[in-house]
């Protein structure tokens, strides 16, 4: 046991490694060892170097760690999206605070990486793949994008949210969209409505076609139409376009489900000015139940998902990956359920 008054012990200001060995009784690569929580050290030195370090307020230097590591403490956040949409869009801030609840206690570091518009990916697989970061979230993935899959080839745990649509088999979270899009199908069928448009997201997204194709099996199910389809961007102004174009072609619409809030509020919008009455003329669904669902008059309708959680769920399964745990799953897909409001 080393005592505060033992002769080893002296004040030469900020502590070193050495002098952590020397009151240790242990070599420079032990302490080393100890600090990096590299095996090959016993419990009895292990314990006289953790009491050294402690008595003489020792404080690694984090770049010197990293050399023997190989970790920069550090994970990535990449979204392929422009960022006056990641800002504007409330569903990339529930996924925020669940990756940084995620994080809490496990002393990382999170560094938020948007994908230009003109940026074919490039830069960032470059930057990414150069040490800078232990592992990599990549969300809202378009089309065949082969970032996810490209990184983990060069060695980097990757995560992606959503299910890939390029047949990668790096690990994937997801909510269950498809039973998201049928829930709300069948909820328009019980209220009556028999001419059900859906204002569909991207169609190089597996949210959006997962959203549609449930949508479509609720509407088989009910053996009514399903050619009242309009494709939107994740936005107001896409949602209200869409709304447009839906009554234009489809004046008898009674019903429309949108897939997501942000492009149900923008169909709120367009009917609203048209002189629709909501639900009475047209009933309105969305999806995320995000605070804009309880902000837009009448409130909405919409199939939960919980993104909070879904951000969480992405950084353990991470986390879990970096920390060499076994049996990982594949794929986790998160629970959806419908909550109803006064626009259906």
């Amino acid at each position: 046991m080393i005592e505060p008054g033992d002769a080893a012990v002296e004040d030469r200001g900020t502590p070193t490694l050495e002098e952590v060995a020397r009151v240790a009784g242990v070599s420079r690569s032990t302490v080393s060892r100890v600090i990096n929580d590299l095996p090959g050290v016993s419990a009895r030195a292990r314990e006289s170097v953790n009491e050294a370090i402690q008595l003489l307020g020792y404080v690694p230097n984090e770049a010197a760690r990293s050399l023997v590591t190989r970790r920069t403490n550090s994970i990535a956040l990449v979204v392929s999206e422009p960022g006056d949409r990641v800002f504007s869009d409330p569903f990339f801030a529930g996924v925020l605070r669940g990756i940084h609840s995620g994080l809490a206690g496990s002393h990382r570091q999170l560094v938020l990486m948007l994908m230009a518009e003109d940026d074919d990916g490039e830069q960032l697989e470059k930057y990414l793949s150069s040490g800078h970061v232990d592992g990599a979230l990549v969300v809202s993935m378009h089309g065949d994008d082969t970032l996810p899959q490209r990184l983990a080839e060069g060695g980097l745990p990757v995560v992606a949210g959503g299910r890939p649509l390029s047949g990668t088999d790096v690990p994937y979270v997801d909510s269950d969209n498809f039973t998201g899009g049928l829930l709300a199908a069948r909820h328009l069928v019980e209220r009556g409505k028999t001419r059900i448009a859906s204002i569909a997201g991207p169609a190089d997204m597996a949210v959006g076609i997962d959203r549609l194709v449930g949508w479509r099996r609720g509407m088989s199910e009910a053996r009514l139409a399903t050619d009242a389809v309009v494709h939107s961007d994740f936005s107001v102004e896409g949602g209200a376009r869409a709304m447009a174009e839906l009554l234009d072609r489809h004046p008898g619409v009674d019903a429309v489900f949108a897939a997501a809030d942000i492009v149900a509020v923008g169909a709120v919008r367009e009917l609203s000015a048209r002189g629709k009455r909501i639900p009475g003329d047209v009933a309105v669904v969305g999806f995320d139940d995000s605070v804009l669902a309880t902000s837009v008059t009448p409130q909405l309708t919409t199939v939960r998902q919980t993104v909070e959680e879904f951000g969480r769920t992405m950084t353990w399964r991470l986390l879990a990956q970096l920390a060499g745990e076994e049996h990982l799953p594949p794929s986790i897909l998160l629970p959806t359920e419908l909550v109803v409001r006064q626009s259906s």
